[in-house]
């Protein structure tokens, strides 16, 4: 599905064009062309002054991020938290300013850590292990799913992947309510982030997401698994596999995890009996 505005306009700042020289059938075109490429920014969220994170982001929907992180993270416990938001373009970056409670400002500063992100690694730079391993309260919605809807959400975000289609280069994570129908997909060059901005946007929208489903464009890691049910979301499908301590944490988190969801197969990893046919 093309983007509803050219990827090129000042207006969709998450590609760009760029030269390239086709191969085909072994062979070197013997002149370049024009193709999009998605743009990846160092994006440094502040939170009441202080610098905690700087992540290689696709440079939209940063509200969403920086909501959607600041909740997986435990950092705010509710988008109420958060009085305001500014971003803030730099010459080499973006710096996204968010202006939170003092309750969670204190509760920052007893836990701060200097995190730099990568694309696809969400846990660069923590500096202790109970930091990674940190609990999360189980998922308490308990409603079974009919897995032809979860099969059906994911065959519909993969249609709504606008920038991915465009550049072959992003990920994506989207929420589906139980019938599966989506309702949001946001897409990232990371993984992480693509989940994140997904988070941020259901609870900036105040979206009920407990009972839907999330849905991802990657592999289920044990930090994609940690997002979602600090999400309060019950069921999480991926593309591709689950790690073993994916499994291990969706097991503890109530939460139903659900691996190599292509076309009409799945797997079913974790809370297998929250599924109808």
């Amino acid at each position: 599905m093309p983007p509803s505005t050219p990827p090129s306009s000042p207006s969709r700042p998450d590609c760009t064009q760029t030269p390239v020289t086709r191969v085909r059938d072994g062979a070197i075109a013997p002149a370049p062309e024009l193709d999009f490429v998605a743009e990846e920014t160092p994006v440094a969220l502040e939170f009441n002054g202080i610098s905690h994170a700087t992540m290689l982001a696709t440079p939209a929907d940063l509200e969403d991020f920086a909501v959607g992180f600041s909740l997986s993270e435990g950092i705010i416990d509710s988008v109420s938290d958060v009085r305001g938001i500014d971003v803030l373009p730099q010459c080499d970056g973006i710096v996204v300013q968010l202006e939170i409670s003092t309750a969670c400002e204190v509760r920052l500063k007893t836990r701060r850590r200097a995190m730099a992100g990568r694309t696809g690694c969400g846990l660069c730079g923590v500096e202790t292990l109970p930091e990674v391993l940190r609990p999360v309260a189980p998922v308490t919605n308990g409603s079974t799913v009919r897995i032809q809807a979860v099969l059906a959400a994911m065959r519909d975000m993969r249609a709504r992947q606008a920038l991915h289609d465009i550049t072959g280069a992003t990920h994506a994570a989207g929420w589906a309510g139980a019938d599966g129908a989506i309702a949001l997909v946001r897409e990232d060059v990371g993984r992480h982030n693509a989940l994140d901005k997904l988070i941020g946007a259901l609870a900036r929208q105040a979206m009920h997401a407990g009972g839907g489903i999330v849905l991802v464009s990657s592999r289920a890691s044990f930090e994609m698994v940690q997002k979602t049910a600090a999400a309060g979301v019950a069921v999480l499908a991926a593309v591709s596999a689950p790690t073993a301590l994916a499994i291990r944490l969706a097991e503890d988190a109530n939460v139903s995890l659900v691996g190599f969801l292509r076309g009409g197969d799945a797997t079913l990893y974790a809370h297998p009996e929250r599924f109808t046919p």
